[in-house]
C-alpha cells in the first residue's frame, strides 16, 4: 500500500511540475491522434453523407460493413498494417513500420467506421427533412452533401470526438505499428503498459490520469452538443 501511496504522491507531482518525459509522451499522443482524426474526419463525414443523400445498389451493404468494422479488434488492425508495412510487405519500401505515421495509419482504420456510422445516424435524419427543399431547389449531389455536413455540424463534431475518444485510448494496435520506441513511438497507452511492467506506477499514475481527465472531458463535450443538438439550438 506504501508503495502506491508514494507513487501517487509522485504522479500528482509529475503533473504539476510538467516533467519532460510526461508532457512528451502525452504531446506525442495528442498529435498522433489529432492527425489520424483530421484524416478520418476528411474520409468519413463526406462518406457518411452520401451514404444519407445517395441511393445505390451496395448502400446498404456498406452501411452494414461500416457498421460491422465498428467492432473490429484493433490489435488485428495493428496486424493488418504491421503485414502491408513490414519489409516483405507491399508497402514495406516506404520505410514507415516502427514510425508515428504507421501509428497514424492504425487510428484512422480504427476511427473511421465509428465516426462514418455515428455521423450517418444523424445525417440520415437531417436529410429526411432537408429532403424535399433540397429536391425541389433541384440542388446538386455535391450541394446535397455540403448543406448537411454544414446544417450537421455539431453532430459531426459530437462523431468526432466520439472518434478521438476512440483513437487516444488505443494500446493494441498501436504496440504493434509502433514498437513503444523510446522518444519516438511511445505514447500514452503503451507508456501505461510498460511502465506499470517495471513497477514505475508514478509515471504509469500521471499517464493515467491525464487519459482520465481527456476521457471525462471528451464525454462532457458530447454529452453537452447531444443536449443541444436535442434542443434545436445551434
Amino acid at each position: 500500500m506504501g508503495d502506491v501511496w508514494d507513487g501517487l504522491v509522485q504522479a500528482v507531482w509529475l503533473i504539476l511540475s510538467l516533467d519532460a518525459d510526461l508532457v512528451e509522451i502525452a504531446w506525442r499522443s495528442l498529435r498522433v491522434t489529432g492527425a489520424a482524426l483530421a484524416i478520418a474526419c476528411v474520409i468519413a463525414l463526406p462518406l457518411a453523407a452520401l451514404l444519407a443523400v445517395q441511393r445505390f445498389r451496395w448502400r446498404r451493404g456498406t452501411i452494414a460493413v461500416l457498421n460491422a468494422l465498428m467492432g473490429l479488434p484493433p490489435v488485428v488492425v495493428g496486424l493488418i498494417v504491421y503485414v502491408l508495412l513490414s519489409r516483405s510487405g507491399p508497402l514495406g519500401v516506404l520505410g514507415l513500420l516502427f514510425t508515428p505515421t504507421a501509428m497514424i495509419i492504425a487510428q484512422v482504420i480504427i476511427i473511421v467506421p465509428l465516426i462514418a456510422s455515428i455521423a450517418h445516424q444523424s445525417l440520415r435524419e437531417l436529410w429526411a427533412e432537408y429532403h424535399d427543399l433540397l429536391i425541389s431547389m433541384n440542388a446538386t449531389r455535391m450541394q446535397r452533401i455540403g448543406a448537411l455536413l454544414h446544417d450537421g455540424r455539431r453532430a459531426l463534431l459530437t462523431a468526432a470526438l466520439a472518434g478521438f475518444g476512440r483513437g487516444i485510448g488505443e494500446v493494441g494496435a498501436i504496440m504493434v505499428v509502433g514498437g513503444n520506441i523510446d522518444h519516438a513511438t511511445r505514447v500514452m497507452t503503451t507508456a501505461i503498459a510498460l511502465e506499470t511492467g517495471k513497477g514505475n506506477f508514478a509515471l504509469a499514475l500521471a499517464l493515467g490520469f491525464i487519459l482520465i481527465a481527456l476521457s471525462i472531458l471528451i464525454n462532457l463535450a458530447i454529452h453537452a452538443l447531444s443536449r443541444t443538438e436535442t434542443g434545436g439550438r445551434w
